[in-house]
């Protein structure tokens, strides 16, 4: 399924690749005005201002108390500046992947990385539980075990991508492979929550990690994975340039000076980055690195130096109101972030493309 859903994308894709070569190439009145990435910025960050008003003054206990109003609005400024990282990196992830792949469909899990720091996460939760709590283990804060635990994962599920496919040029190879990656540590991910559920406390969180969510989250957490994600953001808006070039192939960007191994394995890592820092925040958030890149994109175009910037204030917007949805929305307990973006995103997604087929069509 995956790989019918890789082809049909790539014929999607044959329309903007040879658009991007030619906007790479030419003057930059081919591309979109740079007004409407004026415009979408300055929408996005009034929707982000007022998300972040809504998110800092709503909640279950009330800030009328003066006694607790600093403490609830540090765990609520906490919360919301993990949403806007988790969106953040995701966004960004998926601009980059579709632009390697020249794939709208494709999104940061097709190469494994997602399940592979999903994986990581939860054997950090269990090391944290298991040896550095009961044994006392001194100098190893338990708060940054999870991040590092999802960059380990993110970074041998790359590895194992990077030696198993010998060429690097080789898409189809590649996507196999990731394919069969996210099978294999969604499997051992399932183990580890099976053998977490012989204690409550950790069984839940494990669950909870799976799900998606951010109640558990503390300004300590932000400050640990902020510089994965600052990092892989800022190194995804450099790769711009040679992304466009991708855009008309390999062996014209190669043509046109462009290192192609090279800027597949340094777009391979950043997204690496970025999926750990999203999901050591978060846990499994699906939908935002495949939704917010193909919705912006018909308005903004292929130019990813102004697409990937653009891309982080719409998915920071996005999973900060889905957040706010989940805390708020009348339930006994909190509804999973992961939930929220699922039921929004899948819908959303599909009406984008019943759109964009419409569109190819009467073009």
């Amino acid at each position: 399924m995956a790989l019918e859903e890789t082809r049909a994308g790539e014929m999607t894709m044959q329309g903007i690749s040879a658009e991007g070569a030619a906007r790479a190439r030419e003057a930059p009145a081919a591309s979109p005005p740079g007004g409407r990435a004026l415009v979408a910025c300055a929408v996005l960050i009034v929707a982000l201002a007022a998300v972040a008003a809504a998110s800092l003054a709503l909640g279950t206990a009330s800030l009328s108390d003066a006694g607790l109003r600093a403490t609830l609005l540090t765990l609520r400024a906490a919360r919301l500046g993990a949403a806007l990282l988790v969106g953040a990196a995701l966004a960004v992830g998926g601009v980059v992947v579709q632009g390697l792949f020249r794939n709208p469909l494709a999104e940061p899990s097709v190469l494994g990385t997602t399940a592979g720091a999903a994986l990581g996460g939860k054997i950090a939760l269990l090391v944290v539980e298991l040896v550095v709590a009961e044994r006392g283990i001194r100098g190893l804060p338990p708060e940054l075990v999870l991040p590092a635990g999802c960059l380990v994962g993110a970074l041998v599920s790359l590895g194992l991508v990077l030696v198993l496919v010998r060429a690097p040029g080789d898409l189809l190879s590649i996507l196999l492979v990731g394919f069969l990656l996210s099978s294999l540590f969604f499997s051992l991910g399932s183990l580890a929550t099976s053998l977490a559920q012989e204690r409550w406390e950790l069984g839940r969180a494990v669950v909870a990690f799976a799900l998606g969510g951010l109640s558990g989250t503390s300004p300590r957490h932000v400050a640990l994975a902020a510089p994965l994600v600052l990092a892989g953001v800022v190194a995804a808006w450099f790769w711009g340039k040679p992304l466009d070039l991708l855009l008309s192939g390999e062996d014209e960007a190669a043509s046109l000076g462009v290192d192609v191994p090279l800027v597949r394995r340094f777009c391979i890592l950043w997204m690496a980055v970025l999926t750990a820092g999203a999901v050591a925040l978060g846990g499994n958030v699906a939908f935002v690195g495949l939704l917010v890149p193909h919705a912006l994109r018909p308005f903004l175009g292929v130019d990813h130096r102004r697409l990937i910037p653009v891309a982080a204030l719409g998915g920071a917007v996005f999973v900060a109101a889905c957040d706010l949805a989940a805390r708020l929305l009348p339930a006994r307990g909190e509804v999973p972030l992961g939930v929220i973006t699922g039921l929004i995103g899948a819908p959303a997604f599909l009406v984008l493309l019943a759109r964009s087929q419409r569109e190819a069509e009467r073009g």
